[in-house]
């Protein structure tokens, strides 16, 4: 049986420096995903034209940069992560072959084998966040998975991961003691009467 050997990883893109290389509707899809999660995310957009829709979302966020250029190799400098979504596939294809270069991590939107990550479903409730792969299968099922979370997960986990936060913060004892102590306290979340 084939099995999701993806590596989930949560990334402090306020800390990091992103590149979208496409103004498009997948380039405004790939910003918008990307500043629901993460609305202070450092990004730069490249494209000699963008969708209004999104310049308007890069508008409200500070953070977020267009650049009205064809991209060029130099835009790589100084970036963590990169995302190609042109409907050039050369173009593309030149994004991802220049960031294998340069060690960089690379996704080319709708091109599972140019991908180093997919962007999958995501819950957020307050502090807590899911996310949600299907290995670049189905993105449909990643949605789905994503209402059914929203729905079942209440809306006052927040309330708890803080309170049980503040607790751990009072805990004497060695880690393993500690580690024990709130693995009996968070018990009753995986029951399931």
């Amino acid at each position: 049986m084939e099995r999701n050997e993806l590596y989930p990883v949560f990334l402090k893109l306020h800390n990091l420096n992103v590149l979208i290389v496409g103004g498009g509707n997948v380039g405004l899809e790939k910003l918008s995903f990307m500043l629901k999660s993460s609305p202070n995310a450092n990004v730069e957009v490249v494209a000699p034209k963008f969708l209004p829709e999104l310049e308007s979302l890069a508008a409200k966020h500070p953070s977020v940069k267009l650049t009205y250029k064809k991209f060029n190799r130099w835009m790589l400098r100084k970036r963590h992560m990169v995302i190609a979504c042109t409907d050039d596939l050369k173009v593309n294809k030149r994004v991802f072959d220049l960031c294998r270069k340069r060690y960089l991590i690379c996704n080319i939107a709708d091109t599972p084998p140019l991908c180093d990550y997919y962007l999958g479903g995501i819950v957020t409730k307050g502090n807590v966040k899911i996310a949600i792969s299907t290995n670049g299968k189905s993105p449909t099922t990643a949605k789905r998975l994503r209402e059914f979370f929203e729905e079942i997960i209440p809306d006052d986990i927040n309330t708890m991961v803080e309170n049980l936060n503040e607790y751990r913060k009072t805990l004497k004892g060695n880690f393993e003691e500690k580690v024990q102590k709130m693995n009996e306290i968070t018990e009753a979340l995986k029951n399931k009467e």
